[in-house]
C-alpha cells in the first residue's frame, strides 16, 4: 500500500515570552484542562496524603450516579465522621444535591459518609467505584480508602498529576462545574436551614477562577486544587504541602494566561489536502484538535499528512492520518476519513444557455 507524505506549514510570528512559573509548594503542577498539556511541574508524580481534595472524586461518584434529585434520610452513619462538617442530624431530610453542595463548599465529611451510603448502600461499595473511575480517568498512582480523605485509618494517597487529571475530568460536567464554581448555597431541610460559603476564597479573590476544593489533615498537610479560565484557555492548579497555596495559584495562572494563547489547529469535517485529488471526494477530520502554545513553539508548528492510496474505498473509511509537530515532537494525531461526495447543482436551460456566452 503506497503513502504519500504531505507537510503543510502553519506559521505565526509573536513575541516570545519568558517562563518563569514557580510556587513554594512540595509538589505542584499547572496543566490545561482539555488537551492536558503540563505546563509548570514539580513532583508530580510523587505520591501523597491528598485529604479533601478526595472529595473531588466523592463528587463525580455521586453526581455520576443520576441519583442527585433523590431525598436522602440521614442515619447513623455520620457518627462515624469528625473534623469539618456541615453538622446534619439523624432523620434529616436532604437532597442528594445538597449534600454534594456540603460536600465541595464546606468540605462536609458528615456528607462525605452520608453521600457513599446512599449513592452505593456502604462506604466500602462507594469506595470501589472511586476506585474503579479513577482507572477509567488514567489516575494510576492513586488509591481512595475513604470517601472524605481523613488520614484516620488509612487516608487517600495520589499526586498532583493524578489530581489535575480528575479534575479535568470533573470539569467537563456541567452539574460539577456549576456546583464547584458556587461561592454561597442556601438550602431548607425539615430541621435546619443551611447556609454555606465556599471554603475557596481564590472564588472571590481572583476573577478568573472557576472551582477548585481545599484540603488539610496533619500527615498531608495543606492541599489545594483550583480551576481558572480566561481567553479560551481552561486551566487547573494542583498543590500538594504550600503554605502559600492560594497566592501560589493565582501566580501559576496569571504565568500561564500570559505565555500561553491557545490555537485551534485542526477544524473537523472537510480539510483540503492533496489526497482529494485521488479520492475524488472530501477527506474529512472526526474531530477539532485545540492546544495551548508557547509564543516561541508556534513557528516549529506543522502538520503530516499520510494518506494511503486505496482502490476499494467506501465513505467513512479511515484512508490516512494526520501528526500535529512541534519542531520534532508529536502532540497529537487523528486519523482521516473519506466523506461523501460533493453533488453538483444542475443547471437550469437558461443558466446553461448564459454559460455559453
Amino acid at each position: 500500500m503506497k503513502k504519500m507524505l504531505v507537510i503543510i506549514l502553519l506559521i505565526f510570528i509573536m513575541p516570545i515570552s519568558a517562563n518563569a512559573f514557580s510556587t513554594s509548594a512540595e509538589c505542584g503542577i499547572l496543566m490545561d484542562q482539555n488537551s492536558k498539556r503540563i505546563m509548570y511541574e514539580k513532583n508530580i508524580h510523587k505520591v501523597k496524603s491528598v485529604a479533601s481534595i478526595s472529595k473531588i472524586m466523592t463528587a463525580v461518584v455521586a453526581i455520576e450516579s443520576n441519583k442527585l434529585n433523590e431525598i436522602v434520610v440521614i442515619d447513623d452513619e455520620i457518627l462515624k465522621a469528625y473534623g469539618s462538617a456541615i453538622y446534619i442530624k439523624i432523620g434529616e431530610k436532604i437532597s442528594l444535591l445538597d449534600l454534594v453542595y456540603g460536600l465541595m463548599l464546606r468540605s462536609g465529611n458528615d456528607a462525605a459518609l452520608a453521600i457513599a451510603t446512599s449513592v452505593s448502600g456502604s462506604v466500602e461499595q462507594f469506595v470501589a467505584e472511586m476506585n474503579k473511575k479513577a482507572k477509567e480517568i488514567g489516575m494510576k498512582n492513586t488509591v481512595f480508602n475513604n470517601p472524605s480523605g481523613l488520614d484516620n485509618e488509612k487516608g487517600n494517597y495520589s499526586t498532583v498529576y493524578d489530581m489535575a487529571l480528575l479534575t479535568s475530568y470533573a470539569m467537563s460536567n456541567d452539574t460539577f462545574k456549576k456546583i464547584t464554581g458556587t461561592k454561597r448555597h442556601v438550602i431548607k431541610t425539615n430541621m435546619n436551614v443551611y447556609d454555606w460559603t465556599n471554603k475557596n476564597k481564590l472564588l472571590s479573590l481572583y476573577k478568573y477562577a472557576t472551582g477548585g476544593k481545599t484540603g488539610f489533615t496533619e500527615i498531608a498537610k495543606r492541599t489545594l486544587v483550583t480551576t481558572a479560565s480566561k481567553d479560551n484557555l481552561d486551566l487547573v492548579a494542583v498543590t500538594f504541602n504550600d503554605g502559600n497555596d492560594f497566592y501560589d495559584h493565582q501566580s501559576l495562572f496569571e504565568e500561564g494566561f500570559e505565555t500561553y494563547k491557545n490555537y485551534k489547529i485542526l477544524l473537523k469535517d472537510k480539510i483540503n489536502i492533496i489526497g482529494e485529488n485521488y479520492y475524488r471526494r472530501p477527506l474529512y477530520l472526526k474531530n477539532s484538535f485545540t492546544y495551548p502554545l508557547l509564543s516561541s513553539e508556534v513557528d516549529n508548528l506543522y502538520l503530516k499528512f499520510e494518506i494511503s492510496k486505496v482502490k476499494n474505498y467506501k465513505v467513512n473509511d479511515i484512508v490516512g492520518l494526520v501528526k500535529v509537530m512541534v519542531g520534532d515532537q508529536e502532540i497529537y494525531k487523528d486519523n482521516i476519513y473519506v466523506g461523501e461526495k460533493v453533488k453538483k447543482e444542475r443547471k437550469g436551460i437558461f443558466e446553461w444557455f448564459k454559460s455559453l456566452w
